[in-house]
């Protein structure tokens, strides 16, 4: 409202005349509803599908709705799978539209499972966990029943523990921790955060944090590649907990992401790369990820020539009303032009956010969250997991937790990296 009245005064300063004023206002007005109509329409889904579930206890969200007979996948492992990642984004949206309880709720469960995995570790938190109560512990990770073969399975990726989700988990009760005063979610988001510096450190070539570990209990497998967007994560949970009052632990980490970060964006000339290879220390160049390039933005003191990544996204994954995931230009993917809407807005660019946000907002399900795609099926140039022979990891149209929760977060302008409202 601050810059349309100063447009204002220089309207009628210039004897433009009152109605190109009251134009340009009520366009900005507008613009304005349109973000807080979605944002309420968003926030209200979040908070509805948790009172749901019966009780005031610790839930897990199902990351694919199926409210209204929509969206129903009829593939085991998803059915009831509550991803980590989708359901920390969960927490920083439903804190961000001022709904502390329910964020509680889902918070609690990812305390618990900081708190202590079935292996028997502090901070080994697995991709995957069964929506629902959560009144296990230490509760499981997802898994189902297979009526066909009569027996209990497991998903491999489900079961592992990717670096990036542990980071947002961390994320998400550090911004519980500010939202609440209580020190116990800092203190989750913490071990959270030293069970990657024992696991994902990796010195190799550009140094930084690899991805994780994948697979079952009994034989882990090592995920030895690097990611741009992992170190992105661990950048922003190391500084935030840096500032939380316990800078020496976490200083050293913190500086190994960013060197990482450093890298990549001196091997793009221009852009983020989307990490390395296997072996840690070539650069991956066979395909290019959105988030790649927009989250490093989001990161506090981020430098200014990093924005140059916008512009390389702008035309290597623009598609018709927003952006695609990676650089062939398939379709829109929902959630990263949700992600671009709230980096606009952070850059000051607020006519781009706000057109992102208009087709975003088209993109709501009858069920009240938004597709993870505008087309039936877009790719990504990644692969499922390590014994894929096929980038085989794609999205589909189905509506979606995470990109739900990026919604709310670019319409109501927070930026889950700091937990700070963005202009």
């Amino acid at each position: 409202m601050k810059r349309t009245s100063r447009l204002a005064a220089w309207l009628l300063a210039a004897g433009v005349g009152t109605l190109a004023v009251s134009g340009v206002a009520s366009t900005a007005a507008r613009a304005d509803d349109g973000a807080a109509a979605l944002a309420g329409k968003t926030c209200g889904t979040l908070e509805s599908r948790v009172a749901e579930i019966p009780g005031s206890g610790p839930v897990f969200l199902r990351s694919y709705d199926s409210s209204f007979g929509v969206g129903q996948t009829s593939e085991l492992p998803l059915r009831e799978a509550a991803f980590t990642y989708d359901n920390a984004l969960a927490v920083i949206a439903l804190v961000a539209c001022g709904k502390t309880e329910p964020a509680l709720r889902i918070g609690e469960s990812l305390l618990s499972a900081a708190t202590l995995d079935r292996a028997r570790r502090q901070g080994r938190l697995r991709n995957t966990y069964r929506a629902g109560t959560q009144t296990q512990k230490p509760i499981p990770p997802n898994g189902w029943w297979d009526v066909t073969a009569n027996r209990w399975f497991e998903d491999a990726y489900q079961v592992g523990s990717a670096t990036g989700n542990v980071a947002w988990a961390g994320l998400a009760l550090m911004t519980l921790g500010e939202a609440t005063g209580e020190e116990r979610f800092r203190s989750g988001a913490a071990e959270l955060a030293r069970w990657v510096v024992a696991n994902a450190a990796d010195p190799r070539g550009p140094g930084g944090f690899n991805g994780g570990v994948q697979g079952f209990d009994d034989k882990p497998q090592a995920l030895t590649w690097k990611a741009t967007e992992h170190n992105t994560d661990l950048v922003a949970l190391f500084g935030w907990l840096a500032r939380s009052g316990t800078a020496g632990e976490w200083a050293g980490p913190e500086k190994a992401a960013r060197g990482f970060l450093d890298r990549m964006w001196a091997d793009g000339g221009g852009h983020f790369p989307t990490g390395t290879a296997p072996d840690g220390v070539t650069v991956n160049r066979a395909t290019s990820g959105l988030d790649a390039q927009l989250w490093p933005l989001l990161l506090r003191g981020a430098p200014e020539d990093w924005r140059a990544a916008l512009d390389y996204a702008e035309k290597a994954h623009g598609v018709d009303g927003g952006f695609d995931f990676n650089d062939d230009r398939d379709g829109m993917w929902v959630e990263g032009t949700a992600q671009a809407a709230l980096v606009y807005r952070l850059l000051g660019r607020s006519d781009d956010a706000q057109r992102l946000l208009a087709e975003v907002g088209k993109e709501v399900s009858r069920g009240g969250h938004v597709w993870a795609t505008r087309e039936d099926s877009i790719t990504t140039g990644l692969a499922i997991g390590p014994d894929s022979t096929t980038d085989d990891f794609r999205y589909y149209r189905r509506p979606h937790l995470a990109a739900t929760a990026w919604t709310v977060l670019a319409a109501v302008g927070w930026n889950p990296f700091t937990g700070e409202r963005v202009k």
